[in-house]
């Protein structure tokens, strides 16, 4: 269920994003498109692991503005596909970076079985409900053998504080049965570097504060700011934390 927080978080701050983005200069996309979720250490991390090289498609479902594509595509020459459900994010993915994105649901992915040579799931794993058909999804459209990337906020077996809405946090034992279930095999996995470079973190800043400065007024301002708030309340209590995992689509 897309709840309005979750309407206001991908939706409307993705035209927010890419109308500051544009204001300030193409310099700020790419760090701005992966707000709250990748950084340029986790991106390379995940990269390496999943051996990017180029020519190969990258199929980033849950894609967002396409921050995480782009960065891929840009250092890695790889040939991304975005799958987004939000049709304001795919629109800002679109503006910023003349990426080929397809407005669908990761349940349900429009593509061949066995056509894709690399995925990525960022950040989108704990915002819906049905995870076994987001990932039997990744690995009928996955060539055998190929990898998975994931960024996963795991929860702790004792969540006391609200989550953001629409967000189901699943434990490290259910990330695992689930990966299993769906034919997977879970290679390695890290904490997310919580560090960004100085430069990368600046960008953000710089747009955040010009999409303040224009909707800070606003309810979907106020409602994706209270979804911000709860995760890093979360993450601050221990709560959650947020994993980086590597797995390869069994044949």
């Amino acid at each position: 269920m897309t709840t309005a927080a979750m309407v206001a978080e991908f939706g409307d701050f993705a035209d927010w994003t890419a109308d500051a983005v544009e204001q300030l200069g193409t310099g700020h996309a790419i760090p701005a498109a992966c707000r709250g979720s990748s950084s340029p250490g986790a991106l390379a991390w995940l990269a390496e692991a999943c051996e990017l090289a180029p020519g190969n498609t990258l199929l980033d479902v849950g894609a967002g503005v396409g921050g995480p594509a782009a960065w891929a595509a840009e250092r890695f020459g790889v040939r991304p596909i975005l799958v987004e459900p939000m049709l304001p994010a795919c629109r800002a993915a679109a503006r910023l970076f003349g990426l080929p994105v397809v407005t669908a649901d990761g349940g349900r992915l429009p593509l061949r079985s066995g056509s894709v040579d690399v995925g990525w799931c960022l950040g989108v794993l704990c915002t819906v409900e049905d995870k076994a058909a987001l990932l039997d999804e990744m690995h009928r459209v996955l060539k055998p053998g190929a990898s998975l990337g994931l960024l996963v906020v795991v929860s702790r077996a004792l969540q006391r504080l609200p989550a953001p809405e629409g967000n189901h946090f699943p434990t490290q034992r259910e990330v695992a049965g689930l990966l299993a279930n769906a034919g997977f095999r879970l290679l390695e996995q890290i904490p997310r570097p919580s560090a960004a470079p100085l430069s990368w973190s600046r960008r953000v800043e710089q747009v955040a504060a010009a999409v303040a400065a224009k909707h800070e007024g606003d309810e979907a301002y106020g409602l994706a700011a209270r979804q911000t708030e709860r995760l890093g309340r979360l993450l601050s209590a221990r709560q959650v934390s947020i994993q980086l995992m590597h797995a390869v689509a069994a044949s």
